[in-house]
């Protein structure tokens, strides 16, 4: 075949699936209709019942750039490389602080409307009545109270309530406002809030139920809400929303977050100057008592010695001294610092109260990079504990590397201690020698000396100590939150995050037209019979003869009892098809063999109704019963099947014996008879074919009713006696192998004409395209008139379709609009 003549047909094949499927879709259009309205009256009680649920938004920027006031102690700290700047923070890092429950826990302890949600019951929603109950209750904290557990409140008056416990009504107590009400598992009073009067509030309005909540599932619960995400890729500006029914809660909430949040952040900063202060107050604390008695020594000395000043020889030893003290006063401010050191990292398993030393003037680069890699590390340690478990791999590794900076610390620590003690163990052998100078000099001249002495090194470590403490006051002072909000959350009911009005109105028509259309792919995918007649048209290689509709009134002989019907018509179009098959030939007589593929096709039915065609012009028509294996047709035809073919092949009875005159005029009938142990042989004798050739000399049609031919191989036998023979398959019925295995076993009967038959055909506005698409097969004359009444048959009714929209328009509107003529 030529290929493009083979592409052509594929086209066209896949152009009537696509047109057969949209034919279905069409004739089932009152399903589509059915499912999209019910899937829309779903969407509008959704819509109409549920809860809304509003978004409300506030927005803080991660400040990038350094601190505008040079005074503060962030910028003490960045000159030194002690921490890293926050302008490098991480926004990740932000996020996840906002969202740690430590941030959030305290937000919600600082919101006691939090800790009770009260619920207001109507008859078809229950309404949470935040901050807009008529009551209020106290709790005793000091008690434990059953959390998540509903106790129902009913207003009776401005005095008195009914309080029930859970809705099995556990309890069912008559209380007044202000008495407490004390159990095993609740302790609180409930209170009626000022300016209520009951009187005015209608009694279906007093039904109410509050729920005493465990402060931790509230953390988690909105741990989870929050959503924070920038708002641009490049920019630092965070968004901070959650959604809930009630917008002012979750405006309050957010609010106070963020106010957490900064007061948080700002407080982290300032505990570095506190921790400072407050170690120099303990220095200043224990020189204070040291400077105060060096001070009265020195007063009481001159007072009674009468010394004022000291010679000229004794101020220049007393300058040397003067300058190796003060060298001495910053390194035992160094030692004290060291051993502090030492001992808070022995006893300490964060860094958030540790001294800077570069705040007390000590500047070693070693010890400061260890310092800010250690607090680093810390920081990197309490973010994984926001976002991970501590058997995190990641947050093992970061404590393996605090370790480790820790070990490296206390043995540079420990170095640095050896050689500050070194240092002033030098400083104290120059002292040494230059007292042995004061040796020349007058006693009394070396005692003011030595004594003045200690008060000056004792005064300088207070003034050191002093002026580092101012500025560690001022840097506090001057610190301010590295975050700033640009926005506070305000109630917005513009942003609905739930329901979607549209959007449930469009899924529901989605999905009311998906529905069934699913479910006709799905009943096409598992459907295995023949519901189409196109299915058989595009695949079948024998000629098709006829399609004969539903027999709705359940005759036998249609073509006697109904001959205005369109079943006798088709018979009678069926009948001339068949003539038109053999135009060449000159028959005497016509054998027509009418099989199936399997049992219940209606080869039966159609046997009887082709014949009686035949017989209504005056044909002289026998029929045959030629199923020896399982012989129904003697019942159909009412007569005795005690005698038939099987007993004449046999040589029982005689062939006029077996011939049998039915009560229409020119048509007789031969029953099957008995069952004989051997059809097949029977079948295939001599007699068999003499009984052929005596038939066609007593009789011009012969039509037999063979067995199936799927399921025994009497048909085949059959089908060499016959002139013309016809398969029959029924709509609805027959299974989709059968077009297959009808050209397969076309092949053996190449000696003889094969034609098809289509039975129990049923039009509708799917399969049938009017009458004129069965015309071509012999269904009807064709006119063209679509499914009006013609009135030349007398069951039109029963093929008319049972719903189409010209119908439904037809029964809501049944006026006509005419035009006037003019």
């Amino acid at each position: 075949m030529d290929p493009n003549i083979t592409q052509l047909q594929q086209q066209n094949n896949e152009n009537i699936d696509i047109q057969k499927f949209l034919l279905k879709v069409l004739a089932n259009w009152y399903w589509f209709a059915l499912t999209v309205f019910i899937a829309i009256s779903i969407a509008y009680f959704v819509n109409r019942y549920s809860d809304p649920v509003y978004k409300q938004s506030a927005y803080v920027m991660v400040q990038d750039k350094e601190n505008t006031l040079s005074g503060g102690i962030e910028n003490i700290l960045e000159e030194q490389g002690i921490i890293r700047r926050t302008r490098k923070k991480v926004v990740e890092n932000e996020i996840a602080v906002i969202k740690s429950y430590k941030l959030v826990y305290e937000t919600i302890k600082q919101l006691p409307e939090f800790q009770i949600n009260y619920y207001s019951v109507g008859r078809i929603r229950t309404v949470e009545r935040y901050k807009s109950c008529p009551f209020t209750v106290i709790t005793d904290t000091s008690k434990n109270n059953l959390y998540g557990v509903p106790i129902y409140v009913k207003l009776l008056n401005n005095n008195e309530y009914i309080l029930q416990i859970d809705k099995d009504k556990i309890l069912n107590k008559k209380m007044k406002y202000g008495e407490w009400y004390r159990s095993e598992n609740f302790t609180f009073c409930l209170l009626l809030n000022e300016g209520i009067d009951l009187k005015t509030v209608n009694e279906n309005q007093r039904q109410y139920f509050f729920v005493i909540n465990d402060i931790k599932e509230v953390v988690k619960n909105y741990r989870n809400k929050i959503s924070i995400a920038t708002t641009d890729k490049k920019s630092t500006v965070l968004e901070i929303s959650t959604n809930g029914l009630v917008p002012q809660k979750e405006v309050d909430f957010i609010n106070k977050l963020l106010d957490v949040y900064i007061q948080s952040g700002l407080a982290e900063k300032n505990q570095i100057a506190q921790n400072t202060i407050n170690f120099i107050d303990q220095q200043l604390l224990e020189i204070t008592d040291s400077l105060q008695v060096n001070e009265n020594n020195l007063k009481n000395f001159r007072q009674s010695n009468n010394l004022i000043d000291i010679s000229k020889e004794g101020s220049a030893l007393y300058e040397r001294l003067t300058d190796i003290q003060k060298q001495k006063s910053n390194l035992l401010v160094k030692k004290s610092y060291l051993e502090y050191l030492k001992k808070y990292l022995s006893s300490n398993s964060d860094l958030s109260q540790i001294v800077i030393p570069s705040s007390l003037g000590i500047d070693d680069p070693a010890l400061m990079e260890l310092i800010k890699q250690l607090i680093s590390l810390y920081q990197e340690k309490n973010t994984f504990l926001i976002t991970a478990t501590e058997k995190n791999p990641a947050y093992e590794a970061v404590m393996n590397k605090i370790a480790q900076t820790k070990k490296l610390l206390l043995e540079n620590n420990a170095m640095l201690l050896r050689s500050t003690e070194i240092s002033l163990t030098e400083i104290d052998n120059n002292i040494a020698k230059i007292e042995e100078g004061f040796k020349q000099l007058p006693a009394t001249e070396k005692e003011l000396i030595n004594i003045q002495r200690k008060y000056k090194l004792n005064d300088q470590i207070y003034t050191y100590l002093l002026t580092k403490r101012a500025e560690a006051g001022i840097a506090k002072a001057s610190n301010i939150p590295d975050n700033k909000i640009l926005d506070y959350a305000n109630i917005d009911t513009k942003v609905q995050i739930s329901p979607k009005y549209s959007l449930n109105y469009m899924i529901a028509i989605v999905l009311g037209i998906l529905f069934p259309l699913i479910v006709l792919v799905l009943i096409d995918f598992f459907n295995t019979t023949i519901t189409d007649i196109s299915e058989i048209e595009s695949k079948i290689k024998i000629p098709i003869i006829g399609l004969i509709g539903h027999n709705h009134k359940n005759q036998d002989f249609v073509v006697f009892q109904s001959p205005k019907s369109t079943i006798a018509e088709s018979f009678r179009t069926i009948r001339t098809n068949i003539q038109y098959l053999h135009p060449d030939k000159e028959m005497s007589s016509h054998v027509i063999a009418i099989t199936s593929t399997v049992s219940e096709e209606g080869k039966t039915f159609c046997a009887l109704n082709i014949a009686s065609a035949h017989a209504l012009l005056g044909k002289k028509t026998v029929i045959l019963g030629l199923d020896l294996r399982r012989p129904r047709i003697h019942e159909t035809v009412n007569v005795s099947n005690v005698i038939g073919v099987s007993t004449y092949l046999l040589g029982s009875t005689s062939l006029e014996e077996i011939i049998i005159q039915t009560t229409q005029d020119h048509l007789y009938f031969i029953p099957t008879g008995p069952i004989p142990p051997n059809p097949a042989e029977l079948l295939e004798s001599k007699k068999m074919q003499q009984l052929i050739e005596t038939l066609r000399g007593m009789f011009e049609i012969i039509v037999i009713d063979t067995p199936p031919v799927a399921l025994v191989t009497d048909a085949l036998l059959i089908s060499r006696y016959a002139d013309t023979n016809i398969f029959v398959i029924r709509q609805n019925y027959s299974k989709k192998n059968v077009v297959g295995f009808l050209n397969t076993i076309s092949k053996s009967y190449s000696h003889t004409l094969l034609t098809l038959l289509i039975n129990d055909v049923k039009i509708n506005s799917y399969y049938g395209r009017g009458y004129n698409y069965y015309s071509s097969y012999g269904y009807g004359y064709g006119y063209g008139y679509g499914y009006k009444k013609t009135g030349y048959y007398d069951d039109e009714e029963d093929f008319e379709p049972k719903f189409t929209l010209k119908r439904l328009w037809t029964i809501l509107f049944p006026f006509k609009i005419t035009t006037r003529k003019k």
